[in-house]
């Protein structure tokens, strides 16, 4: 049974939480943005938060994450990879070995690909690396039927390499020419 307010709809902060549970769960990578740009980041869904490993030699940066602070989560739809859901999270760097950090990394451990050290990747983690648990609070700030109207994409940095070009005049002919010479072959 959905709870509702006092109006008779339905809870709105409900509604968002769960899909913000759904999709981070189903969602291998997400974007997150802390003090400093958005970053790319795989990610698992435990314990009601979305929890990273990372920061550390051969694994992925968490540019901007602090303690305490909080940053902004975008997950994106498993099926169209498209933006699907933003909220505000707080963070919380988990202690290595504490109750928290031994739950995380042993749920994190099993979604690490590719580990060069796949028997000894805990330790490391907790020599060299930060657990952080990203915990939603209040509403969604995007959501279906509460998107922006821009994309969201950033522009292009000023570089002197192109790709775009006027096609070579020959090549409309050289395309048509073996196209019309594998139709004489195939007959």
């Amino acid at each position: 049974m959905t709870q509702t307010g006092r109006d008779g709809a339905p809870d709105e902060r409900l509604l968002d939480r769960a899909l913000i549970e759904e999709a981070a769960k189903k969602s291998g990578l997400l974007w997150v943005r802390g003090t400093e740009g958005p970053v790319a980041l795989w990610h698992l869904w435990h314990d009601g938060a979305v929890c990273l490993v990372g920061g550390g030699p051969g694994e992925q940066p968490l540019p901007g994450l602090v303690d305490g602070g909080t940053a902004t989560v975008t997950v994106r739809s498993k099926d169209k990879g498209g933006r699907l859901v933003a909220f505000e999270a707080r963070v919380s760097e988990l202690t290595p070995h504490s109750q928290a950090w031994e739950s995380a990394v042993e749920e994190l451990k099993g979604k690490r690909l590719n580990a060069p050290d796949a028997d000894t990747m805990a330790e490391r983690w907790a020599r060299e690396c930060r657990v952080l648990r990203l915990e939603p609070h209040g509403s969604a700030t995007e959501r279906p039927g509460a998107m922006p109207d821009d994309s969201g994409a950033a522009a292009p940095v000023p570089s002197p390499a192109t790709t775009r070009r006027p096609i070579p005049a020959a090549l409309p002919r050289l395309l048509v020419g073996r196209r019309g010479a594998k139709r004489v072959r195939n007959r």
